[in-house]
């Protein structure tokens, strides 16, 4: 029985692992794609530096998120491998 539990608890593992995995690799694509969102914005207005007053509001908005997004990365990043970590001691 205790077996029984034990890989019910190895698959939950894995399940929450894989999903995870997914976001990591939803949030790349949606950075890159944030990327060129914003390479458009600044090539369309002629404006790339973010310093300068004139620089597009959408551009602005889109490093912010780009930032964000970047940090839910790095968070989710430094969960997989804490828990790797964790799984191999």
């Amino acid at each position: 029985m205790s077996l029984h539990r034990r890989f019910g608890t190895v698959r939950g593992s894995t399940t929450v692992e894989s999903k995870i995995s997914k976001m990591l690799s939803d949030l790349v694509l949606a950075c890159q794609q944030i990327e060129a969102d914003i390479a458009a914005e600044e090539q369309r207005t002629g404006i790339f530096d973010r310093s300068d007053a004139r620089y597009p509001i959408l551009a602005r908005s889109l490093n912010e998120r780009h930032g964000n997004l970047k940090g839910t990365i790095a968070t989710l990043e430094k969960r997989v491998m804490e828990k790797s970590r964790l799984d191999a001691a």
